[in-house]
């Protein structure tokens, strides 16, 4: 298959053009072992890195690549804001989502803003090369654990956005009455939040809906 954005067309050649890579990470570790992984096989080539959201879009519009790696929880601007961001404005950009998150509720974010694989960060080794050319030639990609969370949860109620708010809020130690001066809502409000809360995941207690919603990619404690 032809590449989908580069700028160099009208030669005809019986060297098939390589896939064209940018990789999106904050570790740089991480990124020199894509870099090394992918530059490996005569099919591909690393054209570009961006160590966040911001960088990403900035990259991607330079060297408009044919497969973009983008991690999901980065400063600045995370990966999902960047992968909605660049679809928005490139809507046949191919994004492969690279994270160590199995949970359901990343994974469905993920998609739903555009990204065409999601891959976890523990498996590159024996799945990015073969996902790569996967969604390079139109397909997606979603690891069978992923897609297991996926349907498992499927009809189920989603927090409301004002639900993960409460939920990140009790996460970082807050009481009912704390959470409600921040919000600038009634405590009563706040407890009426976190009943639905509790009942939407299924937990016991306030400390069960927190190792839920960790576990679930509803919240994360890393501060951006």
């Amino acid at each position: 298959m032809a590449s989908g954005y580069s700028a160099k067309r009208g030669v005809m050649s019986s060297v098939p053009e390589r896939i064209r890579i940018l990789t999106v990470d904050d570790h740089p570790l991480l990124r020199e072992g894509i870099a090394a992984l992918v530059n490996a096989e005569s099919d591909m080539k690393l054209v570009a890195e961006a160590s966040n959201g911001e960088e990403a879009i900035e990259q991607f519009r330079l060297h408009r690549p044919d497969v973009t790696l983008m991690d999901l929880q980065m400063p600045a601007m995370n990966g999902i804001e960047a992968v909605t961001r660049i679809r928005a404005e490139f809507p046949d950009a191919r994004i492969i989502v690279l994270t160590t998150y199995t949970g359901d509720v990343q994974a469905l974010r993920a998609l739903k803003a555009g990204a065409r694989a999601y891959i976890l960060k523990g498996h590159v080794h024996r799945e990015l090369l073969e996902a790569i050319r996967a969604v390079h030639a139109g397909k997606k990609r979603i690891p069978p654990d992923v897609a297991a969370e996926l349907a498992d949860h499927a009809a189920e109620n989603e927090l409301s956005s004002r639900e993960i708010e409460v939920l990140r809020l009790i996460a970082s130690g807050n009481a009912n009455k704390l959470i409600a001066d921040q919000l600038s809502i009634s405590e009563e409000t706040v407890k009426s939040h976190v009943t639905n809360i509790l009942s939407k995941l299924g937990a016991n207690d306030r400390t069960h809906a927190v190792t839920i919603g960790l576990r679930r990619g509803i919240i994360d404690l890393r501060i951006p």
